[in-house]
């Protein structure tokens, strides 16, 4: 079964950092582009980070976290990360890891259960 577990979120003052950790299984993790991306109340999904090595290894990153947030993986354990700086309260939102393909900074989904349930990060002003 493909599954994909987010954990490291929580509250956090404005200018604060949090690390968000991603464990994958169920599926090769080498061969999928991976990232992340973030949902707002209300608001349409945004790509936040996207890594694939089908791209020349390169990840994008939003415009709107470039120089905060720092995309990065460990293949051997299957897990991707982001360390997220200087956060502010527009940051606050579901944070979502997932496998696919890259759009520039947003992962589309390879399918089903091809990201995973979310972890909530709130920044406080």
């Amino acid at each position: 079964e493909v599954q994909l577990v987010e954990s490291g979120g929580g509250l956090v003052q404005a200018g604060g950092s949090l690390r968000l950790s991603c464990a994958a299984s169920g599926f090769t993790f080498d061969d999928y582009a991976i990232g992340w991306f973030r949902q707002a109340p209300g608001k349409e999904r945004e790509g936040v980070s996207c890594f694939s090595s089908y791209d020349g290894a390169y990840t994008y990153y939003a415009d709107s976290v470039k120089g905060r947030f720092t995309f990065s993986s460990d293949n051997a354990k299957n897990t991707m990360y982001l360390q997220m700086n200087s956060l502010k309260p527009e940051d606050t939102a579901v944070y979502y890891c997932a496998a696919g393909y890259c759009s520039e900074s947003y992962v589309e989904p390879a399918g089903r259960n091809y990201w995973g349930q979310g972890t909530q990060v709130t920044v406080s002003s």
